[in-house]
């Protein structure tokens, strides 16, 4: 039997996780629009040997440009860019089946996997709400409207149920060339073999697609198929269809189940749960000393203007402005999750907090300022290390999205002194070796292309 070692993945967000992050004398303002500072923690996460690096996004500019820095680069061409600057580490982006096209996206993905030599990998998203939907002439997100690219009406219908379609339709586009579709053949002047790209012929509830991709089947068959929602929708999801679920939980009990309950949906899908990884995110301030460390996660918190933190509380509650008292608790008659748009799970998560340490609205928004609902945990190395072996052995997590909450130096912090003591433990690779798919990194198999009954052939390293 294989040694169970960590999957370690960097959640890389400009200046940090911390909101306040940017306002500390170490950090550049600009950060998050320079391709050098995304290099730099490439190559950091990749001296740590990690897994994959990660980067959220979405359609839609986020918050308030008083509170950090806004925006951000489109993440599958920044990936690319990074693809062509480190040799190992995977490359996970965030994109939307909300608002792209399967056709389009499926191309993207399968040019950067060729690029990476077999190391992308996409987080897939649903987007909620009527901002976003506006950045694209709609009233309302897809599920809920009339398509322009669909003939067929959506009412009814959910953006899992969206999100489903669309992945199949991309799982098709994916497999539309048998991996020796191409000849190559100079003397028969023969290039490729038609009967070897299979059209993929979707007419479904709301996408209809024709044509094979115009891009052969990748290193990997396709990217690593991650998700992170932990709602019931979401879970069952990501059972159905992902290989690494990035997720929130605060306590190890709650890790615990959320596990055994997600491991236990997988079989139930028949799949086998070893091909589904948990990596829970975790915010690590790190210090020589806890005192050091705890010294220094004050400072963060010191700088959080609290003004932007209400109003981000009161939207993520989905209460009116000015409904939050910051020395007081949050209000009893709190809207149930049943009726909440968008991030459900998160807002039980921090309600569940609020609830059961009984903290004021401004220790609410210290607690998140950090992770955003994500464990945040100060201490020294061996204390971090320790909380990282806990949740390991215990079945809370296969691995952990390291979230630092100051870049690069929390990431520098976590790689220089945290990865040494998990390899001492067995824990972690010393060294990458060989080089790797994304998918072989995480032990998952080459997927076998639907439109061929015999195992998928191995192809030759990039």
């Amino acid at each position: 039997m294989t040694e169970r070692r960590l999957h370690l993945n960097a959640f890389l967000m400009n200046t940090g996780h911390h909101e306040a992050s940017w306002r500390l004398p170490e950090s550049d303002p600009y950060a998050h629009v320079e391709l050098g500072h995304y290099v730099h923690l490439a190559r950091i996460a990749e001296r740590g040997t990690f897994d994959s690096l990660f980067l959220a996004d979405g359609p839609q500019l986020w918050g308030n440009l008083a509170q950090r820095p806004a925006g951000a680069l489109e993440p599958l061409t920044l990936l690319t860019a990074l693809a062509t600057a480190t040799e190992h580490i995977g490359l996970i982006a965030t994109a939307s089946t909300s608002y792209n096209s399967p056709y389009n996206l499926a191309r993207k993905f399968a040019s950067l996997d060729i690029i990476s030599g077999g190391r992308a990998g996409w987080n897939i998203v649903t987007t909620a709400g009527a901002e976003a939907a506006r950045n694209f002439g709609l009233d309302a997100e897809p599920a809920h409207a009339e398509l322009p690219h669909s003939r067929l009406r959506s009412s009814g219908g959910t953006p899992i149920a969206r999100a489903a379609e669309f992945l199949d339709v991309a799982l098709k586009l994916w497999d539309s060339w048998e991996d020796d579709a191409i000849v190559a053949d100079k003397v028969a002047g023969v290039w490729g073999d038609d009967t070897r790209v299979h059209p993929a012929r979707h007419k479904g509830r709301y996408f209809s697609v024709e044509g094979a991709l115009n891009v052969p089947r990748t290193p990997q068959g396709y990217p690593l198929l991650v998700q992170a929602g932990s709602s019931e929708d979401g879970k069952e999801f990501a059972a159905r269809y992902a290989e690494a679920v990035f997720t929130a939980q605060q306590t190890i009990e709650d890790a615990q189940a959320f596990y055994a309950d997600l491991k236990s949906r997988t079989a139930a899908a028949g799949r086998d749960p070893d091909h589904i990884k948990v990596l829970p995110g975790i915010v690590p301030v790190i210090g020589s000393t806890e005192s050091e460390a705890l010294a220094a996660e004050q400072v963060l918190e010191d700088h959080i203007v609290y003004a932007h933190g209400v109003g981000r509380l009161e939207a993520l509650l989905q209460l009116a402005p000015g409904s939050l008292e910051l020395d007081a608790e949050l209000p009893s008659d709190l809207p149930p999750e049943s009726v909440i748009e968008g991030a459900k799970s998160r807002y039980t998560l921090v309600v569940e907090l609020a609830r059961r340490e009984r903290l004021t609205v401004r220790q609410l928004i210290g607690r998140l300022g950090g992770g955003r609902g994500h464990l945040t945990f100060a201490g020294t190395p061996e204390q971090v290390a320790d909380a990282i072996e806990q949740w390991f052995t215990s079945g809370a997590a296969d691995g952990f999205n390291i979230m630092p909450a100051v870049l690069p130096s929390g990431l520098d912090a976590f790689v220089d002194h945290v990865v040494p003591l998990l390899r001492a433990r067995g824990l972690l690779r010393e060294e990458y070796g060989p080089r790797q798919t994304l998918r072989e990194r995480y032990g998952l198999p080459r997927p076998a292309n639907q439109y061929v009954t015999a195992p998928a052939p191995a192809l030759a390293r990039v």
